[in-house]
């Protein structure tokens, strides 16, 4: 008798199996007293696997010598002379070294069960095969030491241990599952929060399968046929239709909503001849797979009977039809499809959807003036092969009634075929039913018999008055005809109109390609594309159909959009109602362009702030890193004489304020330091300026000078920087000039100092500037310009 196999499954490393496995084993030791050995367990120094252990007994494990190193394995024979009733033996996707009994320590475990020995194991899930590729996709560590999936869902019975993914990652910062040294590599890459998610997800749903596969055992053992709701499956049943994708969208929905299965199915005949594959079939498979769902083909004879027979098969608690392309004849001939489905499937919910509402039709093209009615080529053809040919035969049917019907009797008749002709095919089909009638009637009822003679003049004025009276019915048709057809146009504009209005009101304007496609089919075009200028070449924005212009020469029209963009479009010529409803279109196109190109300037932006904050937090972790440093160079240089100590306690400062200057820019650029404008003194901003270094700097800033627009506390602080990087001596005036104050300083030296960058920020951030240029006399003036404070 073989044993028993119990797998404890884990999604990660450290979620504790061993600990479970261990917990169990004592459990069965001291409690129910039963023969337990500890065939193999790695702590790895974990003391809470550790003390698990506790006074089990443990089997010394086998050494194995292999080039010059020593390994030590699990000891397969003297388990097996041992004989206990439960081994427990950890980690069996191991690969034992070379010169042991197996290969694999799953092939240990098998040769333990088949001598009748109870073990219990452990396994993580990325070392099964099936998912090793989906693992490694994860986390982007191939495993090389795998397991055959068919040997865990042997056991007879798996346990998850499972532990959420934050638990698991505060385990590891405490240093419970890594040593210190191994943590933050471990935290950074395979203990992601998103990669242990992942993995936990993966291990529910190959437990959820294998829970599966035991149901329909089960199932099958005990001839359950009927579908068990522990899952929500719902079939959707394919043929090619168009209407396919309605169904299989509808039904993903349906899945998603209670987690359920999407199964797409198409029902070959297996009547042995082969038969193409529906058009659209590829398409709805390839759907299907998009959204997650599986496709099978079965064949039958009895597309109903197989459609029901397969979902019981795939305890399927859901089906989902189409309506029926058959016509009323060939259902009373050969039954519906839908209703045979509807009886067999028994408690299987059964679902028939209608038709999707329509999409967008095309407009149909304005009546022209003066000119008859447009009909369709095939009514044409169809009236003029039956439009005179009755007239003639009705002619000749009422023949025999001559000597009792008179003439003016058959003409009325004749009308009636003129009047069908002409609602079939318009007018000029409808002419030649008049005159092959006219032609019928003098040849069957007019004197002399079988002759297009006429002897009376009453019978010729009859037929004048009949080709009369047709020429006015036809007219008055056709004229009924054109006003049908201007009501269709006209309910098509508003049902666009309605349609554009709304959606811009709803969500704003529109993607670009779906206007394009929109307008192609609305227009009935064989292409339209939106070309923007880049240098001298035109590229394609956005296009739909087949043959689409590649410049705006080539188009049949084209329209201007602004900006270097133009609609080309390729097709029929556009009348004058149709360039009308095209205005809205290019409405459309324009703030569909604009909004593009707002949100790419929009996503610029985010860029830049990104980097603007990435830019801030680099320079406060440098400010951070040389505070520290430059503390420690000012009390060093307390020790120095006192000009060395002056020369580096100034140079210190100098560094501590370029510091502080630089963050708060990247401060005012992110906007995370206000600039507050108000009314603002020169006279008091240069004294504040000047009180930390005032040797060297004269200041002639004279009297009645008017206040400017800024913010202090940045002034003065922009001005100290260019009196720090200016030369010695100095002097500072001040003068309004049209409307604008000019606060100079000039200083000695030509070159533009380093630290004026950091100033002109200040400076712009008070909508002001701040420029360097040679002075008259010689030297570097710095002008600052800025606004004066309104009164």
């Amino acid at each position: 008798m073989s044993g028993r196999l119990r797998v404890y499954l884990g999604a990660a490393p450290g979620v504790g199996k061993t600990y479970a496995m261990l917990a169990e084993g004592r459990r069965l030791h001291d409690d129910e007293e039963l023969d337990v050995v500890v065939g193999l367990v790695e702590t790895y120094g974990r003391r809470g696997t550790e003390q698990q252990l506790g006074d089990l007994p443990v089997l010394p494990r086998r050494t194995v010598h292999h080039r010059g190193a020593e390994f030590t394995e699990l000891d397969v024979d003297a388990l097996l002379a041992r004989r206990p009733l439960l081994a427990l033996v950890d980690e069996l996707a191991h690969t034992n070294a070379p010169g042991s009994r197996h290969v694999k320590r799953w092939e240990d475990v098998r040769q333990l069960l088949d001598a009748g020995i109870d073990v219990d194991t452990t396994v993580n899930i990325q070392h099964l095969e099936s998912l090793n590729d989906v693992v490694q996709q994860i986390t982007g560590v191939a495993q090389r030491e795998r397991i055959p999936d068919e040997v865990v869902r042997a056991a007879e019975r798996i346990e998850l241990v499972d532990l959420s993914p934050q638990a698991l990652r505060t385990r590891m910062a405490q240093g419970d599952i890594y040593p210190p040294d191994r943590v933050d590599v471990a935290l950074d890459h395979y203990f992601r929060a998103g990669n242990l998610g992942a993995l936990r997800e993966l291990a529910l749903l190959w437990l959820a399968d294998r829970v599966e596969e035991e149901l329909a055992d089960y199932r099958a053992r005990h001839g359950i046929r009927a579908p068990w709701e522990t899952k929500e499956r719902i079939l959707v049943a394919l043929n090619g239709a168009p209407q396919g994708e309605h169904l299989i969208r509808r039904g993903a929905r349906t899945a998603t909503r209670v987690h359920g299965d999407l199964i797409g199915v198409h029902v070959r005949p297996d009547d042995g001849t082969a038969t193409r594959e529906p058009a659209g079939l590829a398409d709805q498979r390839a759907l299907l797979h998009e959204l997650h769902g599986s496709y099978v083909e079965v064949s039958g004879g009895d597309v109903a009977r197989t459609l029901v027979d397969f979902a019981r098969t795939e305890s399927a608690t859901q089906i989902l039809l189409g309506p029926t392309g058959r016509s009323r004849l060939r259902e009373l001939a050969t039954g519906s499809v839908i209703n045979r489905v509807i009886r067999l499937a028994g408690p299987i919910d059964v679902r028939v959807l209608p038709p999707p509402e329509p999409g967008l039709l095309t407009v149909p093209a304005a009546p022209r003036r003066r000119r008859p009615a447009a009909v369709p080529l095939h009514r044409r053809r169809l009236a003029w092969l039956l439009g005179p040919a009755t007239g003639i035969l009705l002619a000749w049917a009422l023949s025999p009634l001559r000597g009792s019907l008179a003439l003016g009797g058959v003409l009325l008749c004749l009308l009636l075929a003129v009047a069908a002709t002409a609602r079939l095919g318009g007018l000029l089909p409808a002419a030649g039913t008049t005159a092959a009638g006219a032609l019928a009637a003098d040849w069957f009822f007019i004197r002399p018999w079988h002759s297009l003679a006429v002897e009376r003049g009453a019978d010729l004025a009859a037929l004048l008055l009949f080709l009369v009276v047709a020429g006015i019915i036809s007219h008055l048709i056709d004229g009924l005809a054109r006003r049908s057809q201007q009501a269709d146009r006209a309910r098509a504009e508003a049902a666009v109109l309605a349609r554009l209005a709304g959606e811009t009101v709803e969500s704003g304007a529109r993607a670009l390609p779906d206007l394009v496609a929109e307008l192609r089919q609305v227009f009935g075009l064989d292409g339209a594309v939106v070309l923007v200028r880049t240098g001298r070449l035109w590229q394609p924005a956005a296009a739909s159909g087949a043959t689409v212009p590649l410049r705006p020469d080539e188009a049949s029209l084209a329209v201007d959009l602004g900006s270097d963009a133009v609609l080309a479009l390729r097709g029929p010529a556009l009348g004058e109602e149709d360039t009308r409803l095209l205005g809205p279109y290019v409405t459309q196109l324009k703030l569909a362009r604009d909004r593009e190109r707002l949100a790419a300037q929009a996503a610029a932006a985010e860029t830049l702030a990104h980097t603007d904050a990435l830019h801030t937090a680099l320079l406060e972790a440098v400010g951070q890193d040389l505070r520290a440093p430059l503390a420690a160079l000012r009390r060093e240089a307390a020790e120095l004489p006192g000009p060395e100590r002056r020369r580096i306690r100034s140079e210190a400062r100098r560094m501590e304020r370029l510091l502080a200057n630089l963050l708060d820019l990247s401060r005012l650029r992110a906007g995370e330091i206000p600039v507050v404008l108000r009314p603002t003194g020169l006279a008091p901003v240069v004294a504040a300026a000047l009180s930390g270094e005032p040797v060297g700097v004269r200041t002639a800033l004279g009297g009645g000078l008017p206040q400017v627009l800024a913010d202090p506390g940045l002034l003065e602080r922009a001005v100290a920087d260019v009196l720090a990087a200016a030369g010695r001596p100095a002097v500072v005036d001040a003068g309004a000039v049209a409307g604008r104050v000019h606060l100079r300083v000039t200083a000695p030296g030509d070159a533009e100092p380093a630290g004026l960058t950091v100033a002109r920020g200040l400076v712009e951030a008070m909508n002001g500037e701040l420029t360097a240029e040679p002075a008259p006399g010689g030297g570097t003036a710095y002008l600052f310009d800025l606004p004066i404070a309104a009164v």
